[in-house]
Order: structure tokens, then C-alpha cells, then sequence
């Protein structure tokens, strides 16, 4: 049995964990930036890295000891090296590669994305490969196959916005405040979802991939507009959104016949309408239905940690002169979708 220590500084939220190459999480600290990012209605970078770089430090002594552990006792230092805020993304990578300097143990530069995929495995040792994964977050929405660690096929990406950032911008623009997700999904349970005509782009379209620009911009005129409630533009954007998905997912699930299990990961899988239009998918495809619980969606160390867990157990370490990214697909090798800004 392995103990991995993992860090994650990527955006907005500063943690460290310990975890256990048999899946059991010792100890999980987590400090949120909410307070700094609110009156910028999003986050600003600077004062995210920053913040990192504030309490980083304490945030791993506490992490240790919680789990009752000293560095002598942990097997690798696993650190989120990308894509990210690459300020934030730099105070983690740094202070990963100055443990395990100093304390003589590997280090593991993990993809932010990768931790996402494979946090499923975490809390179901069940889940083999390959699964299809719908990965949808502040910065991404991807359907991947997950064939094994460090092995990842692109099915479909944005082509402009990821969903979680049109969550965020309609948040804004209704003046719901930061963090945007849950605000708007709150906010919704008290509208009408059938209320307000917004489109669903590229919907039914044999293109694989997603598109979420056109729907923010029909979020904003609908508001200008002056026409309709508050509360069924957030129920009628969150059920536009629940709409796009399933159509790319559906797309995906029928030409990947050979995935008999459906996973879903990221900051959005927090979504109650979301997991259970997912889970629904599954059902009607039969497939067998895997999300992490919603704090492991969010942004987290413990999946940094276990991703790190599964490439230590691969002999997958790196070199203390890794580079940060600011991106980093998980799928290098995928045909380049059209569009501009791309996240790959």
C-alpha cells in the first residue's frame, strides 16, 4: 500500500490531501476564495495565486496532521501541473517539487483533467476500463473514453464556452453572485423551465461536439429584454443546457457501443437536474451509472491525490524540472475542433 500526498492550486480552491493507494482518504483540507472573488463576480488570477500561496503551506502541516503523518511516511507528492490559472498552478507545482526535494520522495505532475477522470475509481474499486466519461466543468465539457491511466480518447469538447462557465456568466448576468453554478440552480427550482425559448446549439447536429456562446448571448438578451422573470431564465438556461448535453451524450453512447459503463466528473456533475438526466442515459442505455459525491466533483486534493496514486502504482513519475501548463488535454493526439479558444 502506497500513501500519496496531493496538492491542488488550479483556480479558486487551495487543498491537500492524503490518500491511500487502497482508496481510503486519511485526511482532506480545503480553503475556498469565495470571499476574495465575489465582488469581481468571477475570479480575478492574481489574487488566486496569491491566496494559494498564502495557505498552501498550512493547509498540507494540517493534512498531515489530521492523518496523524509525517513526509518521511508518504510514498510521492502528487501536484496538479495543469491546465489551470498558471499563476495558481505554479504555487502548487513549486511546492510539490520543494517536498519532494527535500524529503526525497518521486514526484507525480498530475493533469487536473486526469484527476477528474479517474476520481470515479476512488469511490467505486468496481469501475474498470474502459468507461465513457462526460467531464464537465468551469473550464472544460468533454466526452472522453477512458481506456486506461494516462490513456484517453476525445469524443467530443467546446467549441467556445464550457458549461460551467455559461453557468457562471448567467449567474452574473442575473445577479445571483459567485460562485455561479450553484446560485443559478438554486435559483431555478423556483422558475419555469418551458418559460423562456432559448436555443440549443448544435443540437441533433452530426458535428460531436458542444456549444454554449450562443445560448450565454440569448441569456443575455432574454434579460435585456425586460420580458421575463428572473427565475425562468435560470430554469429555462439550466434546462437548455441539461438538453445539450444529453444530445452530445446520446451521440457519443451510440457510437461507443463497447463502453458498458457511464461516469460523469467535473465541477457541473454537481448539478442535481444534470446527474439525473445522466443517470437516466444510463439506465435507458443500459449502462451501469458511476458520480462521485459532489464535493469530489468540485475541485479537490483527494482526487489530485489518488490520480497520483494510480500513476505511482504505473511508474509514471516525473522530473523536478516539469513544466506548468496552462493547457493540457488529456487526448493530445484528437483532431483539433473548430472554433476559437478551443479547450482542448
Amino acid at each position: 500500500m502506497s500513501l500519496i500526498l496531493g496538492i491542488e492550486s488550479s483556480c479558486d480552491e487551495t487543498a491537500a490531501a492524503l490518500v491511500t493507494s487502497d482508496r481510503e482518504i486519511l485526511a482532506h483540507k480545503l480553503a475556498g476564495q469565495e470571499a476574495e472573488h465575489a465582488p469581481y463576480g468571477g475570479v480575478v488570477p492574481e489574487i488566486a495565486a496569491r491566496a494559494h500561496a498564502e495557505i498552501l503551506t498550512p493547509l498540507i502541516e494540517a493534512a498531515l496532521a489530521e492523518a496523524g503523518k509525517s513526509l518521511d511516511d508518504v510514498d510521492a507528492i502528487a501536484a496538479t501541473a495543469g491546465p489551470g490559472l498558471i499563476g495558481g498552478v505554479m504555487v502548487g507545482l513549486v511546492t510539490g517539487k520543494a517536498l519532494a526535494m527535500a524529503a526525497g520522495k518521486p514526484l507525480v505532475a498530475v493533469n487536473h483533467l486526469e484527476g477528474h477522470a479517474l476520481s470515479a475509481r476512488l469511490v467505486n474499486p468496481d469501475l474498470g476500463f474502459p468507461y465513457l466519461l462526460m467531464l464537465v466543468s468551469g473550464g472544460h465539457c468533454q466526452i472522453l473514453r477512458v481506456e486506461g491511466v494516462g490513456q484517453y480518447r476525445r469524443l467530443a469538447t467546446t467549441i467556445d464556452d464550457a458549461a460551467g462557465e455559461a453557468f457562471d456568466k448567467t449567474a452574473k448576468i442575473l445577479g445571483l453572485g459567485y460562485p455561479g453554478g450553484p446560485k443559478v440552480e438554486a435559483f431555478a427550482r423556483q422558475g419555469d423551465p418551458a418559460a423562456v425559448p432559448l436555443p440549443r446549439p448544435l443540437i441533433r447536429s452530426a458535428e460531436p461536439h458542444f456549444s454554449f456562446a450562443g445560448l450565454k448571448s440569448a441569456v443575455v438578451r432574454a434579460h435585456q429584454g425586460g420580458t421575463y422573470r428572473p427565475e425562468d431564465i435560470a430554469a429555462s438556461f439550466q434546462q437548455a443546457v441539461v438538453d445539450c448535453l444529453r444530445d452530445r451524450l446520446e451521440k457519443a453512447i451510440a457510437e461507443q457501443a463497447s463502453c458498458a459503463h457511464l461516469v460523469v466528473a467535473g465541477g457541473v456533475a454537481a448539478n442535481g437536474p444534470i446527474r439525473a438526466m445522466l443517470e437516466q442515459v444510463a439506465e435507458q442505455n443500459s449502462m451501469a451509472f458511476t458520480a462521485p459525491p459532489q464535493w469530489l466533483c468540485t475541485d479537490n486534493a483527494a482526487m489530485i491525490a489518488w490520480a497520483g496514486a494510480e500513476r505511482f502504482a504505473a511508474a509514471l513519475t516525473d522530473p523536478l524540472d516539469f513544466v506548468a501548463r496552462p493547457r493540457w488535454p488529456l487526448d493530445p493526439t484528437a483532431d483539433k475542433a473548430r472554433g476559437a479558444g478551443v479547450k482542448a
